[in-house]
């Protein structure tokens, strides 16, 4: 996708410590405070409250999705560097043979563990027309080239993310080329645990 076609992409850190005030933390938080996702209050939480914290302590980046036209704020997604390990039994010999070349194998328990690209956050703006100026499959394509840049650079071979257990939210990932592999239990102390479908895709 050329995203200077359609959609222009920053980077949150362009905003963070920058004096100037048309581009600086004030400007970031306006930005951020326009932004709604009814469908999914958990996504709308994170930017608004945890993302500017999470990028300057270097625990994610988040990137603001914008429209090449107008400068109407119409998504967002969050990009991590996070530790994975997979069970062998959970994929195909082919995966494996693939994940044998950038992860360390424990023949014993036959997993492997590697450093992977994670999807942390991948949200719509909802207070632009509904959020219908993007579609999910285009904002998570832009997500999937931000990490091919880093690739590109860097290497890695793993893209993975965690969705809800719904079948409608699975069906959209299963879509877009991920593959479950396996689950985990969230254990967060403020809400109860509950399982989260942990999704994979090869770059």
């Amino acid at each position: 996708m050329a995203e200077d076609k359609k959609y222009r992409i920053i980077n949150i850190r362009r905003y963070i410590g920058n004096e100037n005030p048309e581009l600086g933390e004030d400007e970031l938080l306006q930005i951020l405070s326009e932004f709604s996702c009814p469908v999914n209050p958990d996504v709308e939480k994170f930017l608004k409250c945890s993302s500017v914290d999470f990028t300057k302590k270097n625990q994610s980046v988040t990137y603001l999705v914008f429209s090449a036209v107008g400068g109407k704020l119409l998504g967002y997604f969050t990009l991590a560097l996070k530790p994975l390990t997979v069970r062998g039994e959970t994929v195909s010999n082919t995966v494996k043979k693939k994940l044998l070349r950038i992860s360390e194998l424990d023949r014993e328990s036959d997993t492997y563990t590697m450093s992977a690209y994670l999807i942390a956050q991948l949200g719509k703006n909802y207070s632009e027309s509904d959020g219908k100026m993007i579609t999910g499959a285009e904002l998570l394509e832009l997500a999937w080239d931000k990490i091919k840049e880093t690739q590109y650079e860097f290497g890695g071979m793993v893209v993975f993310l965690e969705a809800e257990n719904e079948e409608k939210l699975l069906s959209f990932y299963r879509n877009n080329r991920f593959s479950q592999f396996d689950t985990r239990q969230t254990t967060s102390s403020k809400d109860e645990p509950h399982e989260l479908v942990q999704l994979l895709r090869l770059l």
